[in-house]
């Protein structure tokens, strides 16, 4: 929860001082932490404006959304389910 606090904290700097935000994220134990913490955090503070957020991946692979190492693709999972 921390960490998503934090990252949210950080958009709502950028946002209000640059109009975006950037982040870079890596997959493994990540993906499950900020697709359950990342909602309640920007849920309290909407001046974090995820559609200002500009979001890369840091360590695709390369391989098809479908694949189990695709980085992107289990983000994509994880924020269809939530």
């Amino acid at each position: 929860a921390a960490l998503a606090r934090s990252v949210v904290e950080a958009a709502v700097q950028a946002v209000a001082s640059g109009g975006r935000f950037t982040l870079g994220l890596s997959g493994g134990s990540l993906v499950a932490l900020l697709a359950r913490e990342l909602p309640p955090a920007l849920s309290a503070a909407p001046g974090a404006d995820p559609s200002r957020w500009v979001v890369a991946f840091c360590d695709e692979r390369l391989v098809p959304l479908e694949d189990p190492e695709s980085t992107e693709g289990a983000y994509r999972v994880r924020g269809d389910r939530g």
